[in-house]
């Protein structure tokens, strides 16, 4: 069977479709994903959008890089937004690929109310979002009906590019199982500080994941109070996990049993092993 007997929905000019590439491995792709390259004119697509993601875009589709990096020249976001609708009043059919899934601090929903407020028809395509499928790859299951039956995800800036304030940091540091940090690593020391003063323990499993799923991909196992030392040398973007769920890694490490590890002493003295997948 192909996609095209898979009776999925027609790609219509003036449409702009909302998709999740996933978090850079193309394996992770959804079909909708894939049938969503294949049928569009125009592909608006996230930094993070892995290169051979793009490659399987129709030939001939219009390319455009609309990637926000923290830190560096990016476009702004309603530019991106009025760029979108430009092209939809254009008769495009308009693509918006965006790393991880576009729902999941992917600012999809400000796309999406763009489009809205312009009378823009769109879609909705999910994807697999960076937490899911970088902890995955890194042998690390973010619930385990012994260890955690909840888990929370949590940005690391808020639209100032700030640790966000409006947290009850207190009830994350006692409250949530497993918590899952996106886009942690410029602000790592001062979330460690924020969960250790709302009564976190230090020696709590933590584990960073820099460039998930795809060939860059940089594993490291520390301590809750050790992270911020062993995130010296990682580069974004990068997950940021706290729970007892990481010690299951050592028996689920599944990238590791092909990459190998080695096991280096961080600057406190704790074991930190760091694992290039």
């Amino acid at each position: 069977m192909n996609l095209e007997q898979l009776s999925l929905p027609a790609f219509e000019p003036g449409w702009v479709w909302l998709v999740g590439a996933g978090p850079g491995d193309p394996a992770l792709l959804t079909v909708g994903a894939l049938h969503a390259l294949q049928t569009a004119d125009t592909v608006v697509h996230d930094a993070l959008v892995d290169n051979r993601v793009l490659a399987l875009a129709r030939p001939g589709a219009e390319l455009i890089h609309a990637g926000k990096r923290g830190g560096k020249p990016s476009p702004k976001q309603p530019d991106i937004s009025a760029r979108l609708v430009l092209l939809a009043r254009a008769g495009r059919k308009v693509l918006r690929l965006k790393g991880g899934d576009p729902f999941l601090f992917g600012r999809g929903g400000e796309e999406a109310l763009a489009l809205v407020a312009a009378d823009i028809p769109f879609r909705i395509i999910p994807g697999i979002t960076a937490a899911v499928g970088g902890l995955a790859y890194a042998g690390i299951p973010m619930t385990h009906r012994a260890t955690a039956t909840a888990v929370t995800f949590v940005t690391g800036h808020n639209l100032s590019g700030q640790v966000p304030d409006d947290l009850d940091w207190h009830a994350l540091a006692n409250g949530a199982q497993v918590l899952i940090f996106y886009m942690a690593l410029k602000h790592i020391e001062e979330i460690v500080q924020r969960l250790l003063a709302g009564g976190c323990p230090p020696e709590h499993p933590a584990a960073l994941i820099s460039h998930a799923t795809t060939e860059r991909q940089t594993i490291v196992e520390t301590t809750l109070s050790g992270a911020p030392q062993a995130a010296d040398g990682l580069s974004t973007p990068a997950l940021f996990v706290v729970g007892e769920v990481v010690r299951l890694r050592d028996g689920l490490d599944w990238l590791g049993a092909l990459a190998g590890r080695t096991l280096n002493a961080d600057p406190l003295g704790q074991n930190v092993v760091r694992d290039a997948g």
